[in-house]
């Protein structure tokens, strides 16, 4: 299902809002002493963030069913998302994207997808522990990797147990 004038227009619109509003959380977050992880690796094409996007939502979206109705609405009519299920504990959505071509691994409207698309992984980033979809390329990275690579290899451990950490501190550079 490729997207249309009207429906590329209605994208367009929303991704400005989107742009805004992130550039803006990001902004204070930064403000506020946060540092978000680096992002290494390229995109390897796997498609696995196309296979089953999921949306985490407010509270308020989540408590107001109008209001959670409409939210929904909009993602199946604008964006092409069909909810597939919910996970109540984490306030999430999860759609399969029509837009989706599974036997090719390929977007039919990629052009006009919309922000929570362009944002992965980098939404994920701003987490204290970044987990990306199994298959993609990009690798969070410690923004401080350096300094705790050269204090690592000063400590009595083993290759295991250095490895280990260097996993679990992101610090693959």
């Amino acid at each position: 299902m490729r997207d249309g004038l009207l429906r590329r227009g209605l994208k367009g619109i929303a991704l400005v809002g989107f742009l805004a509003t992130r550039g803006l959380d990001r902004a204070l977050a930064r403000l506020a002493g946060q540092r978000p992880f680096l992002l290494a690796g390229a995109c390897c094409q796997s498609g696995a963030c196309c296979e089953d996007p999921s949306i985490r939502v407010g509270r308020i979206t989540w408590a107001l069913p109008i209001w959670r109705r409409v939210v929904l609405a909009w993602h199946e009519h604008v964006n092409g998302f069909v909810l597939q299920g919910t996970d109540r504990s984490a306030r999430v959505f999860v759609f399969r994207c029509t837009h989706f071509d599974r036997a090719t691994r390929r977007c039919d409207s990629y052009s006009s997808r919309p922000g929570m698309c362009r944002d992965y992984p980098r939404v994920q980033l701003y987490q204290l522990s970044p987990e990306l979809l199994p298959g993609c390329g990009y690798r969070p990275v410690s923004p401080d990797a350096k300094r705790f690579l050269h204090v690592l290899s000063e400590q009595p451990m083993t290759d295991e147990q250095r490895a280990r950490l260097k996993k679990n501190l992101f610090l693959d550079e």
